[in-house]
């Protein structure tokens, strides 16, 4: 399995999530928001036009990081990507 995780060197939240996906093994492409403009570009994009960062952004939080899987679906949420690796045996 091979995610896309859009996040910050700069962000907690973003660190701790790659420490837990390469300890499960999780294949990760990153895009480093605060290291290229056109990553900064697309999460931008998306954080503007996808209603999952409603409440997020209600929270003025930032929304990071951003897990896209292989189809395309897109989640905040590390739990819901940890469940989806073949290893657990508790995944979908």
């Amino acid at each position: 399995m091979k995610i896309t995780m859009i996040g910050s060197h700069l962000c907690q939240d973003t660190l701790y999530a790659m420490m837990k996906l390469k300890d499960q093994g999780v294949e990760i492409e990153f895009h480093n928001i605060s290291a290229s403009f056109p990553c900064l570009k697309e999460f931008l994009k998306l954080r503007e036009n996808d209603p999952m960062f409603e409440p997020v952004k209600a929270a003025d939080g930032i929304g990071m990081p951003v897990f896209i899987f292989e189809d395309g679906t897109r989640t905040l949420d590390l739990a819901e990507v940890l469940a989806m690796h073949p290893d657990n045996l508790n995944g979908r």
